[in-house]
């Protein structure tokens, strides 16, 4: 397996006596795409919850580049190089592209709001360092062009983006991925795919949980499985798609030939995962 950026060793997270994810150990390796699926309720928001700092485990470990980050709050995760996104799109539609990927820079700034009642030049650096990065992470997702643009005037597609950027602001080294698919139709999801790609071949590792198994198929370099808050199988695709486990808990009767095909969509779909 390749060297891994993020581990997890017996990761759990108990909700009123009852185990959301328990005993998970994963690895997401660098450079790589690892996609978490499994059923609705499997525990795949709750473990990148735990793995982002949203949550805090009950059991286990988290290691980030070699770090214990297992008990870091989430603003101390993403200054550490993690970053995500979420299953509903969350931007600002009442502003331009460009202001509201600002404001997801702003929050690598030092300027307070003395600096910003007195405009000091603290505070213009700030915005011109705000202003710089923002553009490059607009760069980055293809979205230079629509900078002076409201943001909810976009396609689905324009605003997944902008989520995405709002989160390369941070400068992560893993950006994790809720459903980033969720709501797009199938040309939106390949260009959403080659925009994964794209950003993987600059350098980022993604981790993304998601439904569309003719995306996670045809995208994922590794694929964690998870089951009633347990892992039960982690490999490539070919090997994920042919294991026996995964197959009844997953697929059930929709599997042809005991095997995921790329074009294959489980009957999760278009369900959200609640644990």
């Amino acid at each position: 397996m390749p060297e891994g950026l993020l581990d997890v060793q017996g990761l759990g997270i108990r909700f009123g006596g009852l185990d959301a994810v328990k005993d998970v150990d994963a690895t997401i390796p660098a450079g790589q795409i690892t996609a978490i699926i499994g059923p609705n309720g499997a525990g795949k928001s709750t473990f990148f919850n735990l793995i982002s700092g949203f949550y805090v485990p009950t059991a286990g470990a988290i290691r980030f580049a070699g770090e214990d980050i297992t008990r870091l709050k989430t603003h101390q995760v993403v200054s550490r190089g993690i970053a995500r996104t979420f299953q509903t799109t969350t931007i600002y539609k009442e502003l331009s592209v460009l202001d509201g990927v600002m404001i997801g820079h702003r929050v690598r700034t030092k300027a307070g709001l003395f600096d910003a009642l007195l405009r000091t030049g603290r505070e213009k650096h700030d915005e011109a360092e705000s202003r710089a990065g923002a553009m490059r992470a607009l760069e980055r997702v293809g979205l230079t062009s629509q900078a002076g643009r409201l943001a909810g005037a976009l396609t689905q597609e324009g605003q997944k983006r902008v989520g995405i950027a709002m989160a390369l602001c941070s400068d992560p080294r893993l950006l994790l991925l809720d459903e980033p698919a969720a709501g797009m139709n199938p040309e939106e999801t390949t260009n959403l795919m080659g925009l994964i790609r794209e950003l993987v071949g600059g350098g980022l590792t993604i981790a993304l949980v998601e439904h569309k198994m003719s995306l996670v198929m045809g995208l994922a370099d590794r694929i964690l499985v998870l089951h009633h808050g347990q892992k039960i199988a982690q490999g490539t695709p070919t090997e994920v798609s042919r294991d026996p486990a995964v197959i009844e808990a997953y697929l059930g009767s929709h599997a042809h030939g005991g095997q995921m095909g790329q074009g294959e969509q489980a009957s999760t779909t278009t369900g959200a995962d609640h644990a």
